[in-house]
């Protein structure tokens, strides 16, 4: 992206990596979130006491809240039998920082692959776009591209800013506190409940209000956490390339699944499996981006039926599927890339992530 006028910091995990790497400091950092959780103050963790740090971890991976999607939830569950280890056991502080390590180091790990980005929005950019040379000609694509699709001229400028994205200084408008606190108040400030007549009409109202927004945001800046990726199945191809980091990831993947008297699992828990072994092989969560959830069912989808699931398999056989199932993902990625970005108003302070922050 385009370098902002406003300030930036990125969050590549160095943070977490300094965090865990000093264990004076990491140690002290486990003791307090313990004695948080602990609510008995029996020096063990219940699943009760577990929810809170499960659900900060979710929400630092940007899942959805638990019970949103079966999906989700199958990673919550995940992290819920890390800690566990697949028992309705308490767990101790020795288990809690050892689990936490690994997670957090996954974590940074995450971060350093795709780092974040946060903008402090300010309204410079947002001017510097609108006095700048390449407004006429943008906004005139936009507006060629909403004309039909609205109505009055109100609708018609909140759709164009709807169409701006952060590198023209326009937090998301997505966001209600954004919406409320700095694009209404510029909407109101203008008379636009009227149709639109022509182009000129509407790229001279978009500029006043938007010069309006500028005002509003040195008022009160907003502080965004942009991130970009492209999915191109290059981290599944490096962990299929490397026999042994795949044997080990698997071996992971497997060891707290379910099994019968004879070692054997049934093939409804590859999805869960997957949810285990995507941060290795570069994959979002399951339900984070729809587009990669669709190349999913398809992986999963081909040559499997509803009876398919119920099948029980010996090990070796789950892992050769599962190996399958993300070679399918791979050459589906390699053949139409994958390229998403997300813009997050942040409403609190942000440390390195919302785990941290709450810790």
């Amino acid at each position: 992206m385009e370098k902002m006028n406003g300030e930036v910091k990125v969050m590549d995990g160095s943070n977490i990596m300094e965090l865990v790497g000093n264990e004076q400091v990491f140690s002290k950092f486990v003791d307090n979130k313990f004695q948080q959780l602990d609510k008995d103050r029996d020096g063990k963790l219940s699943l009760k006491e577990l929810e809170p740090a499960v659900a900060d971890i979710g929400a630092a991976l940007g899942l959805p809240a638990q019970g949103t999607t079966p999906d989700s939830d199958h990673i919550y569950y995940q992290v819920l039998n890390e800690f566990t280890h697949g028992k309705q056991e308490k767990v101790s502080k020795t288990e809690f920082k050892e689990v936490l390590l690994d997670i957090l180091l996954g974590m940074a790990a995450g971060l350093k692959r795709d780092p974040i980005v946060i903008l402090r929005m300010d309204g410079e950019d947002l001017l510097e776009f609108v006095n700048g040379p390449s407004y006429d000609a943008e906004m005139t694509t936009i507006f060629s591209q909403i004309e039909n699709s609205s109505t009055s001229l109100r609708e018609h400028v909140i759709e164009a800013f709807g169409r701006l994205n952060v590198d023209r200084g326009i937090p998301p408008i997505s966001d209600s506190w954004v919406f409320n606190n700095i694009v209404d108040p510029a909407l109101l400030s203008q008379a636009l409940d009227r149709p639109v007549t022509d182009q000129e009409t509407f790229l001279e109202e978009f500029k006043k209000v938007a010069l309006s927004v500028v005002d509003c945001l040195k008022e009160k800046p907003v502080i965004v956490a942009h991130s970009e990726n492209t999915f191109d199945g290059s981290g599944v191809k490096r962990l299929l390339s490397n026999k042994f980091e795949l044997d080990k990831t698997l071996n992971t993947a497997l060891g707290n699944l379910p099994k019968d008297r004879n070692g054997k699992i049934t093939k409804d828990y590859l999805r869960v499996a997957l949810d285990v072994v995507s941060p290795s092989a570069g994959l979002p969560p399951v339900g984070a981006i729809e587009e990669m959830d669709k190349v999913i069912s398809e992986a999963f989808n081909m040559g499997n039926n509803e009876e398919d699931k119920k099948t029980m398999i010996k090990e070796e056989e789950f892992k050769k599927i599962l190996t399958e199932i993300l070679g399918s993902i791979m050459l589906q990625l390699e053949g139409s890339p994958i390229a998403v970005s997300s813009n997050s108003v942040v409403h609190e302070p942000l440390s390195s992530s919302t785990l941290l922050q709450q810790y």
